[in-house]
């Protein structure tokens, strides 16, 4: 458990760093799921990300009914918990928007994204420990900006010396991952995620095959139309699989 440990050691800075961070309208609720769902996210971490991996993929940020659920990334409910077999009493955000309310691994709504991505392993490997095995999925940061109309803010869309520190605290967080589960590839959950992995990289000095797969977000009208198909042919085109 020596890199797990490290991880969640890594996870505490992490959280340390992001405490306290204000930001500005139009932003109105902060969710750090690290810290209200962090019982489910340590055993996600103990039991997966405890050996070295040829594949380490990144997505972006919580959304609403899947990570800022879970505690795990991309946590579509139905796969966490049934799949990966992980859950854990879930608690509050001190903050709470009452149109994004947190209720853990009772929560009824689907993450479209977590669905489609976690769908698309578990089909391809039927048993978690297949797929953990080599690979290792981690979100960049895990934080979830809302608006007061609940709508959800990403990363990219907010200010740039607002993100200054939470894009520093991350990309230390993400290279950790990295020098401990020493993967040959780096793979993006989308644009955004690519580009945080070969800047984090080339900090490290680390010349790794890095690539992506297209987001499975339902708000994009590409992953709409066959996001599994265009996800597997990414992923043999970069190598990662046959």
């Amino acid at each position: 458990m020596a890199i797990a440990n490290e991880l969640l050691s890594a996870t505490d800075q992490l959280l340390a760093k992001l405490e306290g961070l204000t930001f500005s309208e139009p932003v109105t609720h902060v969710y750090n799921p690290l810290v209200y769902a962090r019982a489910s996210h340590d055993i996600y971490l103990k039991r997966f990300a405890n050996s070295k991996k040829r594949v380490l993929m990144m997505g972006m940020n919580p959304g609403p009914w899947g990570m800022a659920q879970t505690g795990v990334p991309f946590g579509e409910i139905a796969l966490v918990r049934d799949w990966m077999g992980v859950s854990a009493e879930v608690g509050k955000p001190e903050n709470e928007h009452p149109k994004r309310p947190i209720v853990g691994f009772d929560c009824e709504k689907s993450e479209v994204s977590g669905k489609r991505l976690w769908g698309l392993f578990s089909e391809t490997f039927p048993k978690a420990d297949e797929f953990f095995a080599d690979n290792y999925v981690v979100n960049y940061c895990p934080l979830v900006w809302m608006e007061e109309s609940g709508r959800n803010r990403t990363p990219d869309k907010l200010q740039a010396a607002e993100m200054e520190p939470v894009s520093a605290a991350c990309d230390e967080y993400v290279a950790a991952h990295i020098r401990l589960l020493e993967p040959e590839y780096l793979v993006g959950v989308g644009a955004f995620a690519e580009t945080g992995l070969k800047r984090i990289a080339s900090g490290l000095g680390l010349d790794l095959t890095i690539g992506r797969i297209l987001h499975p977000s339902p708000a994009s009208p590409a992953a709409n139309r066959d996001w599994a198909g265009t996800a597997t042919k990414q992923l043999i085109e970069l190598g990662v699989w046959k």
